[in-house]
């Protein structure tokens, strides 16, 4: 698989709110970069061990730059800190992608959510949508008023957006926003875990798209050791009851992508050639797993005794 993989240069910082921080990247020789579309994130490698997804909120058509923005997390694992603390104008950063799991569908109708930094994949989404002529709005919450970014950019949008910070509104008032829709509507969410259960709770199967910033607890079967063929490296591999594909692909010396390793990022998915998944991602649509025809290698396994993947 041929992935855009190559050092851009920050050009630009600025805070789009409180606590979170834009980026603005171009290629150092001013090359243009991969085309990409609403809900597409890249992958940033920030130093050994540091590697994060972020999604591009910027303009699709504008192919001189990519936009990300980064919520600085006390106490996450590390990268929001670098990004915050260390990643100076000027700097170069290693980046892959872009990848798309969350792709807006084309629809004459649709509902948006986001919550805190959950806003950035929505964000072209919006501009989308009003450049298809389609009827829309945005519920859009958060914290307090000032932890919520690119509401100057949103605000261009009028009462299609609706600001709901916490702190004003209390909770997001879903039910009246998606417990109702019209047919051919789509609803698109992104933000914390317990937003998105919420919203999964009251919307009308099928009509939903989700990106998670962290992993769903899975229903998955039992674990049991199977065995991987790999067809283009010619390897048959066993993986044992308390090791992943990933890991066990890896050890045997062969190399793949893969960034999260807890299903999220979509980066190690590979095409199933033979077998079937047991699918344990928080990624691939319902339509995507009953396919089979890819999965993620970090988290899912094997219904069966036997898999072949095109590795």
């Amino acid at each position: 698989m041929n992935v855009y993989d190559v050092e851009l240069v920050v050009e630009r910082r600025e805070f789009a709110a409180d606590g979170v921080l834009a980026l603005t990247l171009r290629h150092p020789l001013g090359e243009e970069l991969p085309g990409w579309e609403p809900g597409a994130h890249i992958d940033v490698v920030l130093g050994a061990g540091l590697e994060r997804q972020y999604s591009l909120c910027g303009d699709p058509a504008d192919s001189s730059a990519w936009r990300i923005a980064v919520l600085r997390e006390p106490a996450g694992r590390g990268g929001s800190a670098y990004v915050h603390g260390q990643l100076a104008l000027g700097d170069r950063v290693r980046v892959r992608g872009p990848r798309n799991h969350f792709a807006l569908k084309p629809a004459p109708r649709y509902r948006f959510v986001a919550g805190g930094i959950g806003i950035t994949p929505i964000l072209p989404m919006l501009a989308a949508a009003e450049a298809a002529g389609a009827e829309w709005t945005l519920l859009y919450g958060g914290r307090t008023r000032n932890s919520m970014a690119f509401t100057e950019e949103l605000g261009r949008y009028g009462d299609k957006v609706t600001f709901a910070p916490q702190d004003e509104t209390g909770l997001l008032d879903l039910d009246s926003e998606i417990g109702r829709l019209a047919d051919g509507t789509l609803v698109y969410c992104c933000g914390p875990g317990a937003l998105l259960d919420a919203v999964e709770s009251v919307c009308p199967s099928g009509a939903l798209y989700v990106e998670r910033f962290a992993p769903k607890a899975q229903q998955g079967g039992e674990d049991s050791e199977f065995e991987v063929v790999l067809q283009r490296s010619g390897r048959t591999l066993t993986v044992p009851v308390d090791v992943s594909v990933l890991d066990t692909v890896r050890g045997a010396g062969v190399e793949v992508l893969y960034s999260c390793t807890e299903g999220t990022c979509g980066t190690c998915e590979t095409d199933v050639l033979e077998g079937t998944p047991d699918h344990r991602d928080s990624v691939l649509s319902d339509e995507e797993r009953e396919a089979g025809e890819t999965m993620l290698i970090c988290v899912s396994r094997c219904r069966g005794p036997r898999l072949v993947l095109d590795l």
